[in-house]
């Protein structure tokens, strides 16, 4: 019978015990339940996480879990918003760029529409639109290949390859222009190099520094083109006579949009040299400027030699 009553008063022992540890665990699993719940909403509500990375081993490391989930959280909510300003941006320079390309273009319309205009007329109506057109489709493909090349979209090969070839393409887009406002465009001899740099991409960084020219430089003026060597970059130079840029503006100018004082009354749309920038950077090579205001301006393109 004792021997009965000791199993019997083991068998309570044990039956308390268990009873005591699943109590303890069920406390424990939920104190656990409410610091994870705790947790969870302080990284949905973007609050600071309260528990503690010293107490409790588990828990402390689920805590720098929880804050290493939070702060990737915030890094992409930062960059969505970034982004999105972004965009923002981009829809109003759009908007601004355009408006006056597209109300010159219904102006002429409405003309053409009267049935007033005589043939004379009606020729240099049409040639205004097509003019307007020609910027419109500009300043929009402009726009295109400055999101692609900021957001890594297109991605181009350079090789090494002829810059006088490259330069050339460029004039000839430009040489009517300045022909025009009787602009002399001269380069001054060198032997030609093989530079690291992709044709067409690189055509259009000079193109655009001397479409800058031809539109800064006064009628009568001088724009000259030269190249010199450097141990690792060849230097190409294009030098003006015009208005130059005031020293205050010589830190923006390859910003975003930017258009200095001087530029207002002048036909653009501030992408070309940020544009320009981006282009060199893709090729490992540079571009900065020196310029005295009312005397000049000379941007310097700097490309790598061939190994």
């Amino acid at each position: 019978m004792e021997c009965m009553a000791g199993l019997w008063i083991a068998g309570g022992v044990l039956g308390a015990a268990g009873i005591m540890v699943a109590v303890i665990l069920y406390l424990q699993n939920r104190r656990t339940y409410r610091v994870i719940d705790q947790m969870l909403d302080e990284v949905l509500n973007r609050e600071e996480i309260t528990q503690s990375d010293i107490r409790e081993g588990r828990l402390s490391a689920l805590a720098a879990k929880a804050r290493r989930v939070q702060e990737m959280l915030e890094l992409e909510v930062s960059h969505a918003e970034k982004e999105k300003e972004q965009v923002k941006s981009l829809i109003s320079n759009m908007s601004h760029q355009l408006k006056t390309p597209l109300a010159n273009l219904m102006m002429y319309e409405e003309i053409l529409d009267t049935g007033d205009a005589g043939a004379k007329e009606q020729k240099r109506f049409l040639k205004k639109m097509r003019v307007q057109s020609e910027k419109i489709d500009w300043i929009l493909q402009s726009l295109f290949k400055m999101m692609k090349l900021e957001q890594n979209v297109i991605s181009f090969e350079a090789e090494a390859c002829s810059v006088r070839e490259t330069l050339l393409d460029a004039l000839n887009t430009v040489y009517e222009k300045a022909e025009k406002k009787g602009i002399a465009v001269r380069m001054e001899p060198f032997e030609d190099q093989r530079l690291w740099h992709n044709r067409r991409w690189t055509a259009e960084v000079f193109a655009n520094l001397l479409e800058n020219a031809v539109k800064y430089t006064k009628p009568g003026g001088e724009i000259v083109i030269s190249c010199r060597e450097f141990e690792m970059y060849a230097q190409i130079r294009i030098r003006d006579n015009g208005i130059g840029i005031r020293r205050e503006e010589m830190t923006e100018i390859f910003q975003r949009f930017y258009r200095g004082k001087d530029a207002e009354n002048v036909e653009g749309s501030g992408i070309g040299l940020y544009l320009s920038k981006m282009i060199l950077e893709k090729e490992k090579g540079y571009l900065n400027v020196e310029s005295e205001y009312g005397k000049g301006s000379c941007f310097s393109v700097f490309l790598l030699r061939e190994p």
